[in-house]
């Protein structure tokens, strides 16, 4: 990749970070947090884009981020309120401008009557803005017939003032003007910093034959007073500091007097203009010292309670995914082998407090530390994945005429960046069925006694080694018997099934299920749920559905934190070897042969903390072997699933517990019923890991056959 591509592919990747930005920032104002700070961290993001934009030619993707940082800017001088209509243009707006960003990183097209609407609209709100409530209160203070009168202090001296007095000077080349940018706004940004007065210098204008329309020919000379630093100056030119020459003159003096800041101040004539680069490599003067502020005040001052403090944020890289991906195998493979030596260690009969031996264990803590700080690299939050749900929520309610809002709930959680990016498709499926089919009609939810509008929420959180991620809304639930119904009539079921509400729920999974009564670009097509359920089978993870009539339902969905390693119990089955998450297993014991109980012709239950749990024959539903073995001469695992169930497997005994890395079984073999995936020993062997809710889900159907049966 040479420079400019590289330089342009981090110019997309801050447009990420910053349409991120924006998706909080008008979220938060639709919900009435329309303070300057968030409208100011709004405007930034759209004039971030539009500045780099401009850099690389991106004509298209300028001129609409132009414009919608014009309407942002109305409201930033109050001469725009943040109404419900407003909101609603600037959140289609923001989708939009991510849209055409990708359009612009991918060399797709846009539609251009999309783009030329939806500009339109945001000019009409421009056009309809009212007077600034600030510029009108000056307006009406000036026309008062009012005389000042002069008081006279001998005892007082005038009050020093901070500020420092600067001369600017703008020379705008062509094409900071090509790229959207304006001087006024430069200039209004600069009255806003302090005292201000600005000369026009109009002495290059050509005459109107000589007059190129895309040229620059006028320059501005500004003289201002401020607290505010030299860099705070230079801030303000970033994106246009390649496109113009600029000259910033700082009088290092005594301090102004108030009194003086407010007279004309004579300057000495500047020194030839200098380029922006000259500048910006120049050391910048020194700030202006501050009055003394006690520690309580100065932090109140720099940060508004409950607010982040942005200087606080902890300094970042950005690295190509390639290398991190590459740092992950060769962890994966330094365990492997960390594990094939141990092995070797223990079949040479080595005594444990030998000095290799305990060389061995500090290599096992070192590598376990390298893997849990290599993973944490990868690891990401989900709130960039909750973020492009607000969009999915906000198309579907104009689609559906349905009033709904959507709310978050641990957005920090992390999670491996592959889980994150395979889960975006089957999330998606969720919230537009949550939508379509589980919030109802405005109508419909007042006469049911619920307000207008319907509540979506996604939450996330760790629950037992595992991401636990749930979709839930406040509609009408699922109507089971239309279920059943439907099952029956497209012969999913026998009409005479008898289903627990649960395995009513379940049907919505099946291919080809849908309630939809009519076929739309949302839904009706049958497929969607099934799709889900297999993309977090694929995931190594599992889906499950609560559901109460009139009151909503929820889908949670329990994933692994990383599909790299995991904590195991190594045991040992009928001669094979087998690996079964620690997550999963509540305790380890040796029944007796009182605690075990028969139950019925060929099932068994024992006795677990004053009640019972079933026994399952991992080697006998495997295939391993024929006959169950004996569970008092064997090793019982109490293991509980998702849903809270306790069984007890029966194993020949525990090898060791160690961290084993995964390999995908079914991108490497095919899908097996019951297990999660494979590994490598440190004798080499492969050996299977246990899904144990799907295990444990299907050994309880009486008519199961073996699930390795047909494995060999």
């Amino acid at each position: 990749m040479d420079t400019m591509a590289a330089i342009r592919e981090t110019f997309f990747q801050e447009c990420e970070e910053q349409l991120g930005e924006l998706e909080v920032g008008l979220t938060a104002m639709d919900e009435g947090a329309a303070d300057s700070e968030t409208v100011n961290a709004v405007f930034r993001a759209v004039h971030s884009i539009k500045g780099g934009a401009g850099a690389f030619k991106l004509d298209r993707l300028v001129r609409f981020a132009h414009t919608f940082e014009t309407s942002l800017d109305l409201i930033r001088s109050e001469q725009l309120a943040t109404s419900t209509t407003v909101m609603r243009t600037m959140l289609r707006s923001a989708d939009l401008l991510a849209d055409l960003v990708k359009a612009a990183r991918s060399g797709d097209s846009v539609d251009e009557t999309r783009v030329d609407a939806q500009i339109a609209e945001l000019k009409s709100l421009s056009e309809n803005a009212k007077e600034s409530p600030t510029r009108a209160a000056a307006d009406e203070a000036e026309a008062l017939d009012f005389q000042p009168v002069l008081l006279e202090l001998d005892d007082l001296g005038p009050p020093e003032s901070q500020a420092a007095r600067y001369a600017i000077k703008i020379i705008p080349a062509p094409d900071l003007y090509r790229k959207g940018n304006e001087t006024v706004r430069l200039l209004r940004e600069l009255s806003r910093m302090g005292e201000f007065r600005v000369e026009c210098d109009a002495r290059h204008v050509p005459t109107l034959d000589a007059l190129d329309p895309e040229g620059a020919y006028l320059a501005w000379r500004v003289e201002l007073t401020t607290s505010e630093d030299e860099a705070a100056i230079h801030e303000l030119f970033e994106f246009v500091v390649d496109d113009c020459e600029l000259q910033i003159v700082v009088d290092r003096a005594e301090p102004v007097a108030a009194a003086e800041a407010s007279a004309p101040v004579e300057l000495a004539p500047p020194p030839p203009v200098a380029v922006a680069n000259d500048v910006a490599a120049a050391p910048a003067a020194p700030p202006p010292e501050a009055a003394p502020i006690a520690a309580g005040e100065s932090d109140k001052a720099r940060a508004e309670p409950g607010k982040p403090d942005v200087s606080a944020n902890a300094p970042t890289i950005r690295v190509d995914l390639e290398r991190v991906d590459r740092l992950i195998n060769l962890v994966g493979e330094l365990v492997i082998n960390q594990a094939m030596l141990s092995q070797r260690v223990l079949e040479a009969g080595l005594a444990r407090s030998s000095s290799v031996a305990a060389g061995l264990g500090a290599l096992e803590q070192l590598t376990r530390e390298i893997q849990e700080g290599v993973m944490a690299i990868r690891a990401q939050p989900v709130k960039p994945l909750f973020r492009r749900m607000s969009r999915i929520v906000r198309e579907l309610t104009d689609a559906t005429g349905k009033v709904v809002r959507l709310r978050t709930e641990g957005e920090a959680t992390e999670v491996d960046r592959t889980v994150i990016e395979r889960l975006a498709d089957p999330l998606t499926h969720m919230v537009r069925n949550a939508v379509d089919h589980g919030v109802e009609t405005p109508e419909a939810r007042e006469a049911a006694g619920k307000p207008a509008q319907g509540e979506v929420k996604l939450s996330a959180a760790h629950r037992s080694g595992r991401i636990v991620i749930e979709v839930s809304d406040d509609g009408a639930g699922i109507n089971r018997q239309r279920v059943r119904e439907i099952a029956i009539k497209k012969e999913l079921i026998a009409p005479d099934a008898q289903l627990s509400d649960s395995e009513i729920d379940n049907l919505l999974f099946m291919p080809g299920f849908s309630t939809a009564q009519t076929v739309s670009n949302i839904s009706g097509r049958g497929v969607g749920m099934d799709v889900v359920k297999r993309s977090i089978q694929a995931l190594g993870g599992r889906i499950s559905i609560s559901s109460r009539p009139g009151h909503g339902s929820t889908f949670s969905m329990s994933l692994p934190l990383t599909l790299a390693v995991l904590d195991g119990m190594v045991v040992k089955v009928a001669d094979q070897t087998l690996v079964v998450p620690l997550t999963a297993i509540v305790e380890t014991l040796r029944p007796k042969r009182g605690d075990v109980h028969a139950l019925g012709v060929n099932a068994r239950v024992i006795s677990d903390r004053g009640g019972f749990a079933p026994l399952i024959d991992v080697g006998q539903e495997l295939g391993y072997r024929r006959e169950a073995a004996d569970p008092v001469g064997s090793v019982v695992l109490v293991v509980e699933t998702e849903v809270s169930t306790r069984c007890a497997l029966v194993v020949d005994a525990i090898h060791d517990q160690r961290q084993v890395v995964i390999k995908s079984l079914e991108a490497n073999y095919r899908q097996v019923p019951g297990i999660a995936a494979a590994t490598i020993l440190g004798d080499g062997r492969v050996a299977l890991i246990l899904d144990i809710d799907t295990f444990v889900a299907r050994t309880n159907r009486s008519a199961q056959e073996p699930l390795l049966a047909a494995t060999g």
